[in-house]
């Protein structure tokens, strides 16, 4: 190769890229150029916001299912979902009558076995 090729070699090849670690200081720089933003969303100003939307006439949301009663059903239905489970589980997959599940007696005879004390 001669020098022109040589230097028309040179010429074409591509930039080297920068490191990682200078790509990350880049972007810290960039970010220490950026403007501030004026108005930060903080609790305060929208706290602020929604008391000028009440006063403009809006009204704020309005629970027809309190979240209170939302607990109650949920343990409710948990509560109906473990006796239902735990009578097919003795009934159906045992031999024993479903609705001795509700007995005291049945489940002090369990815990017996568990503890084999007799």
């Amino acid at each position: 190769m001669s020098i022109n090729q040589e230097d028309r070699a040179m010429s074409e090849k591509k930039p080297k890229r920068p490191s990682k670690f200078q790509r990350f200081l880049n972007r810290m720089k960039e970010k220490k150029d950026r403007p501030v933003e004026a108005e930060r969303k903080t609790r305060k100003s929208q706290k602020q916001k929604q008391k000028q939307e009440r006063k403009m006439g809006k009204r704020p949301r309005l629970r027809i299912f309190p979240i209170w009663l939302r607990i109650i059903v949920v343990l409710l239905f948990c509560a109906i979902a473990l006796v239902a489970g735990l009578m097919i589980g003795y009934g159906v997959i045992g031999d024993g009558t479903p609705v001795d599940v509700l007995k005291k007696e049945t489940w002090q005879h369990i815990i017996d076995i568990v503890t084999k004390t007799e």
